[in-house]
């Protein structure tokens, strides 16, 4: 029983809180399946009527998963890694299939895990703090958790953007992209949770009670830019776009996509074009187990982790170092899937 992640009930309100403010609520496999549980339990009782997840403390709603346990365990057989993401995404996949109401509150960090725990809910509640990242590729992985789903529905290429770059999102843009459903201060979260608590049979009614007027969405104005440099599913392409246009945007863009793994970059491309063709999320969530499994034994992740988390130099020694250098066949091997009996599986329907 861990107590990383509290789970009871007020009312007729499930609640699940991230319960471990030190690392800024980043998931465990233990609190996956605590969460999993709860909602299994919630799923058949009658009494609970919706379910909310937010977190106990701190400045993070949830900054990702337990990354420096998955690189320790790449370098080694990757068993623990493959048991971590078997129970995060059936987690996922249980919040997106999940048969009432689910409302998270992304107030703060919102980031790798976070998202995979908040987009799938039903109501996606914003604020003023909230800053929305997927930012994988700078440690050697790639936006998983549903990302290959999520970002590659978004208009115009922002998704594509948001992989390669790892761009941080505030609360408004969120609010604009509908990757978060309303934007509420965070003042009134209290009052919205007590709400809730009473009525949360109308969810709607009740966020919609203390939702605010989002601020003007700063990527807004350069979703034209992006739709134009990002528009291909070449890293190569993408790359010489942005050289090319040559304003300080698209410099700076190019400077944060060179400082990234060329590898995780292609991988990234590839995983939202073929995500953007499914019409089954446990299909992407299978895909993305399989590829997880295999990217978290490759030296950059490995090397990511070092440079950004472990020894912090901030110095990854990428390998390849260039994107011209990554082979098609590589990047092929990573994608296949795994064998019957190794397969990721989603928990039984009700």
């Amino acid at each position: 029983m861990t107590t990383d992640v509290l789970t009871f009930t007020e009312g007729p309100l499930g609640r699940i809180r991230l319960n471990r403010p030190k690392a800024l609520h980043a998931l465990t496999r233990e609190m996956c399946e605590a969460m999993s549980a709860a909602l299994l339990a919630w799923r058949e009782d009658l009494a609970v009527k919706a379910v909310l997840i937010d977190h106990a403390e701190g400045r993070g709603f949830c900054a990702g998963g337990d990354v420096v346990m998955l690189a320790r365990s790449g370098a080694d057989d990757g068993q623990e890694a493959a048991a971590f993401f078997h129970a995060e995404y059936r987690l996922n996949h249980l919040l997106f299939t999940y048969p009432k109401p689910t409302i998270a509150l992304m107030d703060g960090i919102t980031m790798g895990g976070g998202v995979g725990i908040s987009l799938p809910c039903k109501f996606r509640v914003a604020t003023e703090n909230t800053r929305l990242a997927m930012p994988e590729t700078g440690i050697g992985l790639f936006p998983d958790v549903g990302g290959g789903w999520y970002l590659s529905r978004l208009p115009g290429r922002i998704g594509q953007f948001m992989a390669l770059t790892g761009a941080r999102l505030d609360g408004a843009e969120c609010h604009y992209l509908r990757l978060a459903t309303h934007y509420v201060e965070q003042a009134s979260l209290p009052d919205l949770v007590e709400r809730l608590a009473k009525t949360p049979g109308r969810a709607s009614g009740a966020i919609g009670a203390y939702t605010a007027v989002a601020p003007t969405a700063k990527i807004e104005a350069n979703v034209p830019a992006i739709s134009k440099l990002f528009a291909s599913d070449s890293l190569e392409d993408v790359m010489a776009a942005l050289e090319a246009e040559a304003t300080p945007w698209a410099e700076t863009e190019l400077a944060t996509i060179k400082s990234k793994s060329p590898l995780s970059c292609k991988v990234s491309l590839r995983l939202l074009a073929e995500g953007a063709q499914r019409t089954d999320f446990a299909d992407e969530m299978a895909a993305e187990y399989a590829l997880a499994c295999r990217v978290v034994r490759t030296h950059d992740f490995v090397e990511g982790v070092r440079a950004l988390l472990i020894d912090k130099d901030q110095e990854p020694k990428w390998n390849p170092a260039v994107p011209e250098a990554v082979l098609d066949e590589t990047v092929d091997q990573l994608f296949v899937p795994l064998p019957p009996g190794e397969e990721w599986t989603p928990f039984p329907q009700a």
